[in-house]
């Protein structure tokens, strides 16, 4: 659903962020890229999703190459959250959500009251359901990372591509959301996630993607690759993995 293959990418008049790498996210599956800050994995992110175009290799969402078709377009097909989401307006919570059916709209642009109706489910699945008239620029930084993942959530597309989708959330709501991002797998959704927690990452993901330098360190079970002696020199840290009770694992790293 979502293919990176020999990927070279990086800014203008800067040397490369990223050299040759290859992963991929498919379809009923959740992919975690990791590494140490600086490593390259936002812009990975951002060239997954159309914003940026490889210096070399392919990008593919649903074999189409994200930056070569019209952002509506592929809003059907891919929903994107960046690490920093501003406004200018004092939209509500619902009006930032509903700012997610904009692919889905018609007529003059006009909501629907299907377009309603994904916008207060996705708000329930993320804990905001209480906030759908409060001014977003009136939230805390939780609260607003929340409701733009419920903006995400109702686009139902079937590429999700999000950039710290639990920054700056309290560990209960951080694990609420990975719950309500996990469950979309059932509908056969690809989510494609940048994370520095590596607990919910070991707990929640299909596959963990290490990128370190800039390179591929590694790409595996979250056990495998978590253990991997190159994932330990990447991060600088001994990693130390754990069970939990319920069968999630923990990671602990000194």
């Amino acid at each position: 659903m979502i293919a990176l293959a020999d990927v070279t990418c990086g800014y203008a008049g800067a040397p490369p962020v990223a050299r040759d790498v290859s992963f991929a996210a498919a379809a009923g599956e959740l992919v975690a890229i990791v590494g140490p800050n600086g490593a390259g994995k936002t812009t990975l992110l951002r060239v997954a999703a159309g914003l940026m175009r490889p210096r070399a290799g392919t990008v593919r969402v649903d074999g189409v190459d994200p930056a070569a078709v019209p952002r509506r377009t592929l809003a059907r097909t891919l929903a994107y959250l960046p690490q920093r989401y501003e406004l200018a307006f004092p939209f509500t919570g619902l009006e930032v959500v509903l700012m997610g059916r904009y692919a889905h709209q018609r007529g003059p642009g006009l909501d629907h009251a299907d377009d309603v109706a994904a916008a207060r489910a996705a708000m329930e699945r993320c804990d905001v359901a209480g906030l759908a008239g409060r001014r977003f620029d009136t939230l805390s930084g939780g609260e607003r990372r929340r409701v733009v993942l419920a903006q995400a959530l109702c686009q139902g597309a079937r590429a999700i591509v999000l950039d710290e989708p639990t920054a700056a959330l309290d560990p209960a709501h951080a694990i609420g959301v990975m719950t309500a991002l996990a469950a979309e797998r059932a509908r056969d959704a690809a989510i494609l996630i940048v994370t520095h927690d590596l607990d919910l990452a070991a707990r929640f993901a299909d596959r963990i993607v290490v990128i370190g330098d800039g390179r591929l360190v590694a790409d595996d079970t979250p056990a495998a690759a978590l253990a991997a002696p190159a994932v330990a020199r990447a991060f600088g840290v001994t990693l130390h993995q754990g069970t939990l009770a319920d069968g999630g694992r923990f990671v602990v790293a000194r």
